[in-house]
């Protein structure tokens, strides 16, 4: 039997390609990675927290991977799956299950329908996070990612 309910979430997945437009598409990626990155990087200007890929130029639009010492990556995920209904992922190949680095890294993913109030809601929960946990990090990503948001926007309008 043929996985028909597949070929029905295909169809609805490119009637909202179409309705969006592929090149609108592209750039709301665009401009929700510039989001998490400008969070993540004012977060790095004081304690642990580093973007994987130092260069912009580099980096993957659908996924960031980070880097926040052990236990930190760990101690973070679960809190914001526990307090904000929010998964983080592993920081998958970053070191090996065993490994006590393993704990040190997380990844936010931003693939697929997500929009601004879905990503700007997935890093304040980070931010609260690190509050909570006493993880030091440089204050206001959220309200950097929010002026990334609001520039994109305006590039597009």
């Amino acid at each position: 039997t043929a996985p028909t309910h597949h070929l029905f979430g295909l169809r609805a997945a490119l009637d909202l390609i179409a309705d969006e437009g592929i090149e609108a598409i592209w750039h709301r990626h665009e401009v929700l990675a510039r989001a998490i990155w400008a969070a993540c990087e004012t977060w790095g200007e004081v304690g642990p927290l580093e973007l994987n890929i130092a260069d912009p130029s580099l980096r993957s639009r659908a996924v960031t991977a980070l880097r926040i010492g052990a236990p930190h990556g760990s101690a973070l995920r679960q809190w914001v799956q526990d307090n904000a209904g929010v998964t983080l992922g592993i920081g998958l190949g970053m070191a090996e299950p065993g490994d006590p680095a393993w704990h040190g890294f997380f990844r936010i993913g931003h693939m697929g329908h997500v929009n601004a109030h879905m990503i700007l809601g997935a890093l304040g929960a980070i931010e609260a996070g690190m509050q909570a946990l006493r993880i030091p990090h440089g204050q206001g990503g959220v309200a950097a990612a929010a002026a990334e948001v609001a520039r994109g926007s305006t590039l597009a309008g």
